[in-house]
């Protein structure tokens, strides 16, 4: 049923314990785990013009980074993986990796100790609004 595994992340440390998730899943279901980070472009829009490629490029390492974290504890596991960083809106590039990959479910932590309070407007509540598969979400601890 789930063959394709979507775990997107911002490579913050709170999203280690949404990885075990998607680790399991993908582990369990015997399922490639897809691992995607988004850098969000629209923190450039008050970065003066010189200044944005710099950012764009520290961003797009820390984006890197984070994922190659997730595939070597894939890795780790004997989980096979596909990764991806992409620059743009979060939501809609994670929506668009899922529909051009084939994705099956999305695992993806939200934040906060109410669910309906905290994840109206974040990433999450948009993917799970939006997605053609289901979505898996992992509350994180703050």
């Amino acid at each position: 049923m789930f063959d394709h595994i979507l775990f997107p992340t911002d490579g913050t440390e709170r999203t280690d314990a949404v990885l075990e998730y998607a680790l399991d899943m993908a582990e369990t279901r015997d399922a490639t785990l897809h691992v995607l980070s988004v850098v969000d472009d629209r923190s450039f829009l008050t970065l003066d013009d010189d200044r944005v490629d710099e950012v764009r490029s520290d961003l797009e390492a820390q984006a890197r980074s984070a994922v190659d974290a997730a595939v070597d504890a894939a890795a780790d596991r004997g989980i096979p993986t596909t990764s991806a960083v992409d620059v743009g809106d979060p939501s809609p590039a994670i929506i668009e990796y899922v529909e051009e990959a084939g994705i099956d479910l999305v695992v993806m932590g939200t934040s906060g100790d109410n669910y309906e309070r905290n994840i109206v407007g974040s990433v999450s509540q948009r993917v799970v609004k939006q997605s053609p598969v289901p979505v898996l979400t992992v509350r994180i601890e703050e």
